[in-house]
């Protein structure tokens, strides 16, 4: 499960120690925006310790790399990849880049005796052209396990205002859900960055939910809690969803194709919706299988 995905600054020591207690599915360790030139070298050996010796308590770790477009880049991919987290986030992805970078790891993978494709990878798109290609982004290679959208690059790329309401980024979620689930992987929605404004941040969970999102990164951990809310499923789905799911036992029992519950036709995209939301409510404890 990502529902939460908290952005930790790579040169910030205490921060990354505290990172496995403060509630979000996925830490994602930056060694790029939030890390100054002169401080990459340090900050990618902090981090790379932080894998080797912290326990992180069950959470995923991702660590966002320094673009291709760099030496940075390959240097970060040369270190981190060998003690291996979970997951790569590459900054304004492209196609070519996530091929290179696929390669890349398998090379280290098989040095270090990793099993193939243990590492997996986290497109960023945040430019025009990331959006328009994202399908064939998350097709290029197997380890794309999810795509995160960086709305703050993309409407810059889109010489666009960046609004609370969102209304300029329509689109592109919209397009990354369509891929993401057309190709059965998660799709993360852009960070909220007033991080005071936590009425704001419930709305825009809301809206980026409402559209097939299924997770939203943070940059502040008073933000995991309100995130992690919106993408549970709530008390009433898990019991509608199991009222259907005894509706459907009791048809089959019948020998019933097609049901009804509470007057109204209960058919396979309902059952499997359904059983979508208790899967997910026993992935994060609130029911036992």
């Amino acid at each position: 499960m990502r529902r939460s995905m908290l952005y930790i600054p790579g040169n910030n020591p205490s921060m990354i120690q505290n990172a496995p207690v403060l509630g979000a599915d996925s830490i994602i360790l930056d060694l790029e925006d939030s890390v100054s030139v002169d401080e990459k070298d340090s900050a990618r050996f902090l981090v790379r310790n932080a894998l080797l010796e912290l326990d992180f308590n069950g959470c995923e770790k991702v660590v966002r790399i320094n673009s291709l477009n760099t030496e940075l880049g390959y240097e970060d991919i040369d270190v981190i990849a060998r003690v291996k987290p979970d997951a790569l986030l590459v900054p304004k992805a492209t196609k070519d880049a996530i091929e290179e970078i696929d390669e890349l790891i398998s090379t280290i993978e098989r040095e270090e005796g990793f099993k193939l494709g243990s590492i997996k990878l986290i497109p960023l798109i945040e430019t025009a052209f990331g959006v328009e290609d994202v399908f064939n982004i998350v097709k290029s290679s197997k380890r794309v396990a999810a795509v995160l959208l960086g709305a703050e690059d993309l409407t810059a790329d889109m010489e666009v205002k960046r609004t609370k309401e969102g209304e300029e980024i329509f689109y592109a979620r919209s397009r990354i859900v369509s891929a993401c689930k057309a190709l059965k992987v998660d799709a993360i929605d852009t960070p909220f960055t007033d991080i005071n404004d936590f009425e704001g941040l419930k709305r825009d969970c809301q809206r980026a939910k409402l559209i097939g999102m299924t997770g939203k990164a943070a940059v502040n951990p008073r933000q995991i809690d309100i995130i992690n809310e919106v993408f549970s499923p709530s008390m009433e789905d898990i019991e509608w969803a199991k009222r259907v799911i005894a509706a459907y036992d009791e048809a089959q029992r019948e020998g019933k194709g097609v049901f009804s519950l509470d007057g109204k036709m209960v058919d396979a995209p309902v059952l499997a919706r359904a059983k979508n939301v208790l899967e997910k409510a026993e992935a994060i404890g609130l029911i036992k299988g």
